[in-house]
């Protein structure tokens, strides 16, 4: 089962936190001195911002701006340390010798599962038969499965071989896998059975993961009973908490999909902030839905690898299907369930919950982060499910989480408002920027949203210019997203920047007017986006999904939202749609609509045309 060694190009590693350091500064969890404020003890523990005053000598501001106007906002929450020199697999698998026979991951399905031993045991195997057929560090593999219950084991046995791990979504189009394939310079893939017919002509050596024998493919078992007669490896490379670990893809639906550079110490540092109020005595407690896309950085961070450094139990699902992810939570006694809004309408409008004994469920808590979550469904359900906590969050593959809504009020953690994101997570700085000045802004003003941590992304992966618009010079990564913080330090976020609709020089946030759409009791789904129009400049248009009894026409829905907003917010085109495009991850695919209602309005102008020159 030999191949040629790979011969990769290296991936360069960036420091963008501080240009003015070395790398080894990047190795400290706090950000430099200039930024720092002393945390208050934990007797007077709040979320109120901190607003820094910048001090030092900075590149020229617009003319009228002293430094002292600069706001930059972080939590009151003391700073979490960052263990040195841990990679990513060392940090989750830490201590899990205590608990080497209790599960860690189990298939909702099928029932497979693998404990905490066997996890360990197989991602050291599965990394040194990496390493035994010539992986290098910083190498690319590229994993093209669902979500199964070896998912964690592969990204981490890549990890910890010196790979970089870069998951692409096992539904994508083959042209789809090859362009990340190629643009991502991969040595090698890992895939199944059902997914093989996708990436066998795209020229790489392929481990498959399955019963089912392919031929001149590598068998995930037999590489890894391999591993165990392979004697130690003698080329062994060190890896540094600074090598990258990880190459996912950002969203395409804003613009071409682009890879993040993740490092050892990126991913680590973002759950010491994340795990912050977890406890000793929540360790080994938490049983996880696993059904978010482990290809997507919130499935592989902040289900998987949270899981298993808190050592808990993940329950995986491959796709969603209500029945299914009713009887998981049920029979598995789910405790916590990482989902998109999608499914929490599901829950509230469905009928087939109504088949189910809800008073079975073990569920305390649900987290929504991918897509706005609207004030009215949180209402609902919240009135349905009474005793399972709501949880916000937001977050984005380039700095992975950055606020949270809840915290654990037994230690002095309040909890954020209704419809915020939350506050700002330790080690974390946020501010708020206006778009046309780039001035940042005080408490309550909607801005760009920027964060700087040791968390940033290194860079986008051979995209250069990319990377210096998203990253500034004092290490800011400007997020694209309008929010704002309030005097309580609760963020709040309004919209994306591309996203927003210009109407005749106001701007108009589709989420706000989505949110109104879903308050009407006919309407099951509905997403709101911008159509050119010669005479505004853009007007806000939306596809809108009605339950099957539904009455109102197309007009009297449009008529409900103008009812509700100001005269330049009305939605100017309804049209009723079977279901809303929506990414693996939840979001709302907007450019994919606009894309096809223009064309549809394009060809309905041509046929009226047409018509009225035959009339003539």
């Amino acid at each position: 089962m030999q191949f040629s060694p790979f011969n990769p190009p290296t991936i360069p590693y960036v420091n963008h936190y501080n240009n003015n350091s070395s790398r080894e500064s990047f190795k400290t969890f706090a950000p430099p001195l200039r930024f720092l404020v002393h945390p208050p003890t934990l007797s007077h523990l709040d979320h109120s911002p901190v607003v820094l005053t910048m001090m030092e000598t900075h590149p020229p501001q617009p003319q009228g701006l002293k430094q002292e106007d600069e706001h930059i906002f972080r939590s009151r929450l003391p700073a979490v340390p960052v263990p040195e020199n841990m990679t990513l697999p060392d940090f989750v698998l830490h201590e899990a010798e205590l608990y080497a026979n209790k599960v860690a991951f189990v298939e909702a399905v099928t029932g497979k599962a693998y404990t905490y031993g066997q996890v360990t045991r197989d991602t050291r195997r599965f990394a040194k038969a990496l390493k035994s057929l010539g992986l290098r560090k910083g190498q690319v593999v590229v994993v093209v499965l669902p979500n199964v219950a070896e998912y964690a084991i592969v990204a981490l046995g890549i990890m910890m071989a010196g790979g970089v791990f870069s998951g692409a979504n096992p539904l994508a189009h083959a042209s789809e896998i090859r362009k990340q394939v190629e643009d991502a310079d991969a040595k090698l893939l890992v895939t199944s059975g059902s997914t093989y017919e996708k990436v066998k002509s795209l020229g790489l050596p392929i481990i498959a993961m399955g019963e089912e024998r392919i031929e001149n493919v590598i068998c995930w078992e037999d590489l890894l009973e391999a591993a165990d007669r392979a004697g130690s490896d003698a080329a062994d490379e060190t890896i540094k908490q600074t090598d990258l670990c990880a190459l996912p893809f950002s969203s395409g639906t804003t613009g071409t999909s682009k890879g993040v550079m993740l490092s050892h110490r990126n991913l680590v540092a973002n759950l010491c902030s994340t795990l912050f109020s977890v406890g000793p005595e929540m360790v080994g407690q938490i049983t996880t839905l696993g059904l978010m896309p482990f290809f997507h950085i919130y499935g592989i961070t902040g289900i998987c690898c949270a899981t298993l450094r808190n050592k808990g139990t993940v329950v995986v699902m491959g796709r969603f299907d209500l029945r299914t992810f009713l009887n998981a939570l049920i029979n598995h006694e789910i405790t916590f369930a990482p989902i998109v809004p999608p499914i929490m309408l599901a829950l509230v409008k469905d009928p087939v919950v109504d088949e189910f004994d809800l008073r079975r469920l073990k569920l305390r808590a649900v987290m929504t982060a991918a897509a706005p979550l609207a004030p009215e469904l949180l209402a609902a359900f919240e009135h349905k499910f009474p005793d399972v906590q709501v949880q916000e969050a937001y977050g984005l593959t380039e700095h992975s989480c950055i606020t949270l809504t809840h915290g654990d009020p037994n230690k002095g953690h309040s909890i954020a408002k209704r419809n915020s994101v939350g506050f700002i997570l330790p080690n974390l700085e946020m501010k708020f920027i206006d778009p046309n000045s780039g001035l940042s802004l005080p408490v309550n003003i909607p801005g760009e949203v920027c964060v700087r941590s040791q968390c940033v992304m290194q860079g986008y992966y051979k995209r250069e210019e990319e990377t210096e618009r998203t990253i500034d010079a004092e290490g800011w990564l400007h997020t694209g997203d309008v929010g704002y913080i309030d005097e309580d330090g609760d963020v709040f976020i309004v919209d994306r920047i591309k996203e927003l609709i210009k109407y005749k020089g106001f701007q108009v946030p589709p989420a706000e007017l989505e949110a109104i759409l879903l308050s009407h009791p006919s309407v099951e789904d509905a997403a709101v986006f911008p159509l050119p129009d010669e005479d505004a400049g853009e007007i806000p248009a939306a596809c809108v999904v009605m339950n099957p009894n539904a009455k109102e026409s197309e007009e009297e829905i449009m008529n409900y939202v103008a009812s509700n907003v100001a005269s330049y917010k009305k939605v100017r085109l309804v049209h009723f749609v079977d279901s809303i495009p929506k990414s693996p991850s939840g979001k709302i695919m907007r450019r994919f609509l606009r894309e096809k209602m223009e064309k549809k309005e394009t060809n309905s102008s041509a046929n009226a045309a047409h018509s009225s020159s035959h009339t003539a």
